[in-house]
């Protein structure tokens, strides 16, 4: 074994969230999950934790992932918090299907949460099994190094797991997984709900001087560090929003219990990128009224900071706490400004650049052109007219406007003297070849359920990690969907 690397019984755990009152939490171990295998692992999340890689090739590995067999130092418990749901609130909820085993601390100093998704029921399941299903743990684990892949803040995920000899049940019977899900922290907006609801002022105080200190250190000798952390929270938010729409991601359930402290995607259930560009797609076919509609997102993720605003009021005034807010909009503005401009392969800003993008995007929905191949295709095209000006019509319907579109658009850059070779290899660094598409999603899916064959979990994971990449060989990955997986329909138990 390598010098200073781990094994799974000697992971350095110090379990500071497990040091809070016992009002945060409720302990329980994982329910054993039969006969578990190892479907795949993340090389790089391995790395937060200082893990040998040969860790993973031991027979008993798989119980140490499911859960079955403790790690050494880890407390697990079941995390309390409350949250909006589609605008709703519920006083509580936690980790119904969820248990956080413990933080490690790896040789950099850094603090990891190693949470086990599907590790079987906890005080707060509400009667469910407290199980994950494979097709919605297959997601999730691809999702998370997607956008990890695309420099997305994002909870991840160390290993994939599958029970080879439990069932549960859903709308037919499937086979239960698990997933060990990784981040700084799993706090949420709703752990703030739920302590403001009851109003436990002290474990709400308790709570936001656990966060400022582990995670905004910077906010301690703010004026008010309780009204400065509404401040940082909501700007955070709202660059994650403005990550989410440069690159065409759509969340499905912007629950506030979904919503991180840290400003990281979480919890992925009905997500989709998108294919053929659409403001207005709706992800999740749950969500009939379109409460989170692509291009509501950034709103949503406004009005969830509002709602953690309301629920840490009783530290600070509302004065106080409405300024804070005022963070927002201006980071969101800002952060997709900055985006957009990479996006189209600019440099330095002009007043009505965001008009520019704004109507390559209209002439985008106008004409349904895929939304992540049509800026693949403008990142190649040079400083005059030549061939590739082609393939880009066609991704945009060939009508005269884009034609327009495209003499502004290199007037924009022979005022900055952009350079065709460098400026393709910008684009090319921030407008991905490849995401994870549903239909894709959906193939390695079917490769477990139909044929226990986890290989296209596998060559996901490959392109996805290094997703601005050419990888020829699977080029085939990069194109618009085929006619069946245009369609797909993901859900709320996805």
């Amino acid at each position: 074994m390598l010098s200073g690397v781990r094994t799974f019984e000697t992971l350095a755990f110090d379990n500071s969230y497990a040091q809070l009152p016992d009002t945060f939490y409720h302990r329980v171990h994982p329910t054993p999950l039969p006969a578990p295998r190892l479907l795949s692992w993340n090389p790089d999340v391995a790395a937060l934790f200082d893990l040998d890689p040969a860790q993973f090739a031991r027979p008993d590995a798989a119980d140490f992932l499911s859960g079955n067999t403790p790690m050494p130092g880890a407390d697990p418990l079941a995390m309390l918090y409350a949250g909006h749901q589609f605008g709703h609130f519920v006083p509580r909820l936690g980790d119904g299907r969820a248990i956080l085993l413990g933080e490690v601390v790896n040789r950099r100093g850094e603090r990891w949460d190693m949470h086990l998704k599907g590790g079987g029921p906890t005080a707060f399941s509400r009667g469910f099994d407290g199980r994950s299903v494979v097709r919605s743990a297959i997601r999730e684990y691809l999702a998370s190094a997607a956008m990890q892949g695309l420099d997305i803040p994002t909870t991840q995920a160390l290993a994939l797991v599958q029970s080879k000899g439990h069932a549960v049940y859903r709308e037919r019977p499937e086979t239960a997984a698990a997933i060990i899900r990784v981040a700084p922290s799993h706090v949420r907006f709703g752990h703030f709900e739920a302590f403001a609801f009851h109003g436990r002022t002290t474990e709400l105080r308790l709570l936001a001087d656990y966060v400022i200190n582990r995670f905004y250190p910077e906010l301690r000798s703010a004026e008010d560090k309780y009204a400065a952390l509404v401040g940082a929270v909501a700007a955070r938010t709202a660059k994650l929003m403005a990550h989410w729409t440069a690159v065409g991601f759509a969340h499905g359930v912007m629950n506030t219990d979904n919503f991180s402290i840290l400003g990281l995607t979480l919890d992925y259930g009905p997500f989709g990128f998108l294919d053929a560009y659409d403001p207005g797609f709706i992800c999740n076919h749950t969500d009939t009224n379109g409460r989170y509609a692509f291009d509501k997102q950034p709103a949503i993720g406004q009005w969830n900071c509002l709602v953690l605003a309301n629920a840490i009021l009783p530290l600070t005034t509302e004065e106080r706490a409405t300024d804070a807010l005022d963070a927002y909009a201006p980071a969101f503005e800002l952060e997709y400004g900055r985006l957009l401009r990479g996006k189209i392969g600019l440099t330095t800003a002009e007043p009505d650049d965001a008009e520019l993008g704004g109507v390559l995007l209209a002439l985008m929905a106008e004409h349904r052109a895929d939304f992540t191949r049509t800026f693949r295709a403008l990142s190649h095209l040079g400083n005059a007219a030549d061939t590739r000006d082609d393939e880009f019509r066609a991704t945009l319907g060939g009508a005269e406007a884009i034609d327009l579109w495209l003499e502004r658009w290199r007037q924009r850059l022979g005022r900055e003297g952009s350079v065709a070779a460098d400026r393709t290899i910008r684009m090319c660094a921030v407008n991905p070849k490849y995401i994870l598409r549903n239909y894709m999603a959906q193939q390695a899916i079917t490769g477990i359920e139909m044929h226990d064959d986890p290989t296209e979990i596998e060559r996901l994971m490959m392109l996805l990690r290094m997703p601005f990449d050419e990888h020829a060989p699977y080029s085939g990955y990069a194109e618009a969907p085929p006619e069946w997986g245009r369609h797909l329909e993901v859900s709320c138990s996805s």
